[in-house]
């Protein structure tokens, strides 16, 4: 079955089929002759026949940082809810993490015509900057505000000093682990949060305790255990990530100290991990399932436009967040 035969069976012309496979104007009862003979045949127009003729792919590039994080998961969600309801599937491109896997990842979608990227973002170094130039098809960046380019994302450094400045009053020394200060948005403005609330709480500064953390339960712990070593005068403990929450949270009870009458316990981004703990976690709840959809949405509304690579303005969302106090801390 091909088009010339579905436009016979139809009663139309070859070019009315083109059109109406192709989202031109074809009149309704044309349309109804059309659809009815493609139900009855099962006819399938060729994928690669449709990318020639109309230039897209209805593929959306997604760069991530790593798999196995539940604030990712939820982000990733959400763009596969819109892409998927607007025809579009998205090919998925994991970087672990590194740096140079997330520039291998730009040039394999810039090279093979995806029709946009969304890229969760880390840390952009003067490489990515410069491939970000190159690219030709619209991008939406995802975790970070970066200047001139479409961004959605979190408002880290209120969330952070709203946490601490809701800590202090029960905390005499209080530990901070923080994330790369490279990632601008996790390692830097959660930092900076933290940092002003003590700063403007009078906090007394030998009694502040800061360490730099790689994204894992695994490091949050180990840093957590060698922070209570050296000062185990600590009773608070904030953390960049719910995943070095939880492994503060081991590394105090290795201690012998009990959460959170001894040592308070909190972290950022409300995963999975701060409903399971025993205590439940105290931490932030971001939006990321909505910033998925909005990053998904502001890409596609790009590609609408006749022009969608034209230089301009990027168009920038900063979602908000909300505190979740639980079990761990001693503010209920």
């Amino acid at each position: 079955m091909n088009i010339n035969e579905i436009a016979k069976l139809a009663g139309v012309s070859r070019a009315t089929v083109s059109r109406y496979l192709n989202n031109g104007y074809v009149s309704e009862d044309k349309k109804i002759s059309i659809q009815k003979v493609i139900e009855e045949t099962g006819y399938q127009p060729s994928a690669s026949a449709q990318t020639l003729r109309s230039k897209k792919t209805h593929i959306i590039g997604v760069i991530i940082p790593k798999i196995n994080s539940d604030s990712i998961s939820r982000m990733v969600s959400g763009i596969s809810r819109v892409l998927t309801e607007n025809g579009y599937q998205l090919l998925l491109a994991c970087t672990e993490n590194q740096e140079q896997k997330e520039l291998e990842y730009l040039t394999i979608f810039r090279e093979n015509h995806v029709d946009g990227i969304l890229l969760l973002g880390t840390i952009f170094t003067a490489d990515h900057m410069a491939m970000l130039e190159q690219l030709s098809v619209p991008i939406v960046i995802l975790g970070q505000n970066l200047n001139g380019y479409s961004c959605v994302y979190h408002d880290d450094y209120s969330a952070a000093y709203e946490l601490t400045k809701t800590l202090l009053p029960t905390a005499s020394s209080v530990g901070y682990l923080s994330a790369n200060p490279n990632d601008v948005s996790v390692g830097k403005n959660r930092f900076n949060g933290f940092s002003d609330a003590t700063k403007e709480a009078h906090f007394p500064e030998q009694n502040i305790f800061t360490d730099t953390c790689a994204f894992s339960t695994e490091s949050g712990y180990e840093h957590a255990k060698a922070l209570l070593a050296d000062h185990p005068e600590i009773d608070t403990l904030i953390c960049a990530t719910d995943s070095l929450a939880v492994g503060a949270m081991m590394a105090v009870r290795e201690a012998g100290r009990a959460i959170p009458s001894e040592v308070q316990v909190a972290g950022l981004n409300d995963s999975t991990l701060s409903k399971v703990t025993t205590p439940t976690l105290t931490t932030v709840h971001f939006f990321y399932e909505e910033a998925g959809e909005e990053a998904a949405t502001i890409l596609l509304d790009s590609l609408k436009k006749k022009n969608p690579n034209s230089s301009e303005p990027g168009k920038t969302l900063q979602l908000h967040y909300k505190l979740i106090l639980q079990g761990s801390t001693r503010t209920l």
